[in-house]
Parts: structure tokens; C-alpha cells; sequence
């Protein structure tokens, strides 16, 4: 295991996060306590330090299980969790009782140091955005908690780059406290981030988080073998555009000598030194295989075949700035070595 400084911050994170959505059997798919702690445990004696949860998965119960197993070395641990989403255990009457204003902010870091049974969070993101509470009410109340020394660092999880970017602008110039970290989904399959998201957290100085870069299990190949999944698996069937994509990935892998989830992974892990992937596992295997992921390396070749497997639409205004517009109508014959000087 190596080690990140996560955005622009000095706080040393492993170069892959543990996801633990999976902790708790409350949605009836989850691991066991026992389970949930081994993964736990080799995800640790791998080296890694860095946790994901938050208040809502399975119910809180994986809030208290991360509490109990980091307890004995809880400074030790580099350990998010998010708020945003309803609290566990509130009334569906309670108007306040999700969304990312000051109430629901305050209420959920409480909660949730209860369950952690700690005294800070080492990195509180919001969930997701609500598009009703305004973005200075957000960053202020934000500020305050690092202030209290109750949360040490922010990011933001789930939102649209322009209102990230307008967020991290405004703590900027008011000195409240920025976003060291951006959450979102990536793999083959979904590749949305790359128009503005990636851009923008390089851009702001960012770590970009990765979640589902298996497609829910598609992307193992399961849906590829002949009897289809032997075990059960939260996708219940893959679409054909899925079943090539995973049959690309059985390629790569075979060539490579690792497993396929490992091959999808390094896709998503060698995309961008600032992406850190956030591991999920319901069984003790599962972490095994994934972990295995620090010994893969694929070549430029290989990694050109995975992305041909669903290339991105960069959409407009990205589709614009092409070769033409660069060349003929701003900079001219020299744009090569204009770009150039620029990197």
C-alpha cells in the first residue's frame, strides 16, 4: 500500500479506500458483523488507513461497526462519513430531518459521533445536493464544525461541478474551509465524471473519490458465464452493452494475470493519480480480490481497449473545442506547441 495527500491538504490517506455499505445485514444483503470485521481487518493489515462510511448505510449499523473496530486505534484511522440524506430513525413528517441545511448538518455529525463513538470525523462530506440550501449557508456551517474541532476536513460527494467549483471559489475568497475531496461514481460503464468533474477536482485540488467501478458485479464477468452468477449479486441481470464490456475485461485480465474485478480497477485507478478507489466487499473474498488490485499494472495498450469498450460523449461545449477550433480559429498553425508550453 501507498500512501496520498488527500487534495490539498497535508493528511496522508491510503491510495485505496475502504467502503463500508456493506456492513450490516439491515437491507438483507450486507455482511455479517463477523464478516464485515475480517474485511475490515485485511483491508488494515494491507495497509490501508482510510474508511468510508455514513449515516444512512444499513441503517447506521455501519457507522457502529466502523466505531467498534477502529476503537482500540481510532487516531490511527482516517475516517469519513457524510451527511445529507435522512437521518436513521427520524419521521418521515419531519420536514428537516435530511437536506444539507444547518439543522440536519448539526443533528447528523452528533449522531453520527455517537455511533462512532469518537470525538471528530476526519472527513465529513455532504451526501448529496439538495438544490434548495443556499451555498454560503452550506460552506459556513461547514466552517464552524472544522472550527469546533468536531470535523477536520470537508469535502463533497454526489453534485454538479458547477456548483462545487462555485463552493470551493467562495471558501476560497472567504477563508472558510475548502473541499480536500470529491465522491462519484466511475467505471467503463459510467464514465459521466470526465467532462467536468475530473477536470474540475484537478483543477481544484481535489482527491476524486471512485465508487462502483464494478457496476454493481456486472463488470465481474458473472453475467458471462454460461449458468450465469453463482452466488447472489445485487445487479439481478446485464444488459448486452454490459456483457461486452465484461468480456473485454475477461480479456485484459486473462492477458495480465489478474482477476477481472482487479482489471476494472486499474482501469479506474491508473485514469488519474488523484483517484483513490473506494473498495466494497460483502464477503471475505471479495476484499481479497480487490486488494490483489496494488500488484496490477496494465499496459497503455490495454487500457486503450478498456475505454473503447464505452467511450465517453464529452457533449457540448466540450465537443466544441476541437482540433479545428484550436487550430484555425485561435491559436493557429503553433497550437501544438502552445499546449506545449502550457502543461
Amino acid at each position: 500500500m501507498q500512501y496520498k495527500l488527500l487534495g490539498r491538504s497535508g493528511l496522508r490517506v491510503s491510495e485505496l479506500c475502504l467502503g463500508t455499505m456493506t456492513f450490516g445485514e439491515d437491507w438483507g444483503w450486507g455482511a455479517s458483523k463477523e464478516d464485515s470485521r475480517r474485511i475490515f481487518e485485511l483491508f488494515a493489515e494491507a495497509g490501508g488507513n482510510f474508511i468510508d462510511t455514513a449515516p444512512n448505510y444499513t441503517n447506521g449499523t455501519s457507522e457502529r461497526f466502523v466505531g467498534e473496530f477502529i476503537a482500540q486505534e481510532r487516531d490511527y484511522f482516517v475516517v469519513a462519513t457524510k451527511y445529507t440524506l435522512r437521518r436513521p430513525g427520524t419521521s418521515s413528517k419531519d420536514l428537516n430531518a435530511g437536506g444539507n441545511h444547518l439543522k440536519n448538518m448539526r443533528l447528523s455529525v452528533e449522531s453520527s459521533l455517537k455511533r462512532l463513538g469518537s470525538e471528530y470525523i476526519d472527513l465529513l462530506y455532504l451526501h448529496v445536493w439538495d438544490y434548495t440550501t443556499p451555498v454560503e449557508e452550506l460552506l459556513r456551517g461547514l466552517d464552524d464544525l472544522v472550527r469546533s474541532g468536531k470535523v477536520l476536513y470537508v469535502g463533497i460527494s454526489d453534485t454538479p461541478a458547477w456548483i462545487a467549483s462555485q463552493a470551493q471559489a467562495i471558501a476560497e475568497l472567504r477563508g472558510w474551509s475548502r473541499f480536500v475531496a470529491y465522491q462519484g461514481e466511475y467505471s467503463l460503464l459510467e464514465r459521466g465524471i470526465e467532462r467536468d468533474v475530473l477536470p474540475m477536482t484537478k483543477a481544484m485540488g481535489m482527491s476524486a473519490l471512485a465508487f462502483g467501478m464494478l457496476g454493481g458485479g456486472v463488470l465481474t464477468g458473472k453475467f458471462n458465464q454460461p449458468g450465469g452468477p453463482g452466488e447472489k449479486t445485487r445487479a439481478s441481470k446485464a444488459a448486452d452493452e454490459e456483457i461486452a464490456a465484461a468480456q473485454v475485461i475477461l480479456q485484459v485480465a486473462g492477458e495480465s494475470g489478474c482477476t477481472p474485478s482487479q482489471a476494472a480497477i486499474s482501469w479506474v485507478r491508473q485514469a488519474s493519480a488523484h483517484i483513490i478507489p473506494i473498495l466494497g466487499a460483502r464477503r471475505v473474498p471479495q476484499i481479497e480480490d480487490n486488494l490483489g488490485v496494488l500488484g496490477v499494472r496494465l499496459s497503455e495498450e490495454q487500457l486503450k481497449r478498456l475505454s473503447a469498450v464505452k467511450p465517453p460523449d464529452p457533449g457540448f461545449p466540450h465537443s466544441f473545442w476541437n482540433d479545428f477550433v484550436r487550430r484555425d480559429l485561435i491559436f493557429g498553425e503553433r497550437v501544438d506547441d502552445l499546449l506545449d508550453l502550457k502543461k
